[in-house]
């Protein structure tokens, strides 16, 4: 039996149960998000995808 689930699906669920479980600050939070809005604008934002699609390779097993 094979699932599938959108990314986004499994982000969600990470975040829900880590907000959940480990109870950060909101604070950090929001800093997190923030800076990953704001680093996705940058020069590193090309790298950052490559790195990205080549995980979800790995993990997905199609890496070559």
């Amino acid at each position: 039996m094979t699932v599938e689930l959108p990314l986004i699906v499994v982000i969600a669920l990470v975040g829900y149960f880590g907000i959940k479980l480990r109870r950060p600050p909101t604070w950090l939070i929001v800093v997190l998000v923030l800076g990953g809005f704001l680093l996705a604008d940058t020069f590193l934002a090309p790298a950052i995808e490559s790195g990205t699609k080549t995980g979800v390779q790995v993990v997905d097993g199609t890496a070559k």
